[in-house]
């Protein structure tokens, strides 16, 4: 009974956490959207993954990487954690395009938001397949390096560090316009989720990219003499 109790509990918890990591992707999205400045707006969507790693919410990009060390049944935590991403990438599109926002013109430039999430969606989900993926392995990459990077400077009681490798993978995925499936969930919904076939494409091949990406370095560090520290 307790047993049953505790998985239920792990559920929920995976659940709620995804959710909460959906959203604030979405924050950071709104952010970003709201800059001028792209290197500004880069930087402040790193707010996102900060808020994640530092309450320790569940984010699919964080955790596909892990897989490659874990037991098969955290595939099925992976999973459960993307579709509570979604869940709340979802949400929070949802409540900010009711907002005055979404139609006013961005602080120096003639453009408004909803303009300039259509036009980035509709950039990213008629993209070529080949280049979908190479992006979104890209982006997982980064996504790999910046967690990593916090967990073991954390370790190490390096606070410092553990921020600069949260906050500049974050920084570069965004300036060189990387695929990232959940920030580009809310970028999708908050745009009004235009042309269903092409994004569902687009999403199954972004969310693949990622894994990839995400599982290379520790895939590659089982070959090397210097294995990832546990």
């Amino acid at each position: 009974m307790n047993t049953e109790k505790k998985q239920k509990n792990r559920l929920l918890s995976f659940i709620i956490d995804g959710i909460l990591s959906g959203f604030t992707l979405g924050v950071g999205g709104m952010v970003s959207l709201s800059s001028d400045n792209k290197y500004i707006g880069a930087f402040l969507f790193a707010l996102g993954l900060f808020t994640i790693v530092q309450f320790k919410y569940g984010l699919y990009t964080g955790k596909v990487g892990y897989i490659v060390n874990r037991k098969p049944s955290y595939i099925l935590e992976v999973l459960i954690t993307l579709i509570s991403n979604a869940a709340g990438a979802f949400i929070a599109a949802l409540l900010l395009r009711q907002t005055r926002f979404f139609t006013s013109l961005i602080s120096g430039m003639d453009t408004t938001l909803q303009q300039r999430v259509s036009a980035t969606m509709d950039d990213k989900i008629h993209d070529t397949p080949i280049s979908i993926f190479i992006l979104s392995v890209f982006c997982g990459m980064l996504m790999f390096i910046a967690v990593e990077s916090n967990r073991q400077c954390r370790a190490k009681g390096n606070f410092v560090a553990a921020l600069f490798g949260v906050v500049f993978p974050v920084v570069v995925f965004i300036i060189c316009g990387f695929n990232h499936c959940v920030a580009d969930m809310f970028y999708y919904f908050f745009s009004g989720c235009p042309d269903i076939p092409a994004a569902l494409i687009y999403f199954a091949l972004a969310i693949t990219g990622n894994a990839v990406g995400g599982m290379l370095i520790p895939a590659m560090k089982k070959l090397s003499n210097q294995p990832l520290e546990d």
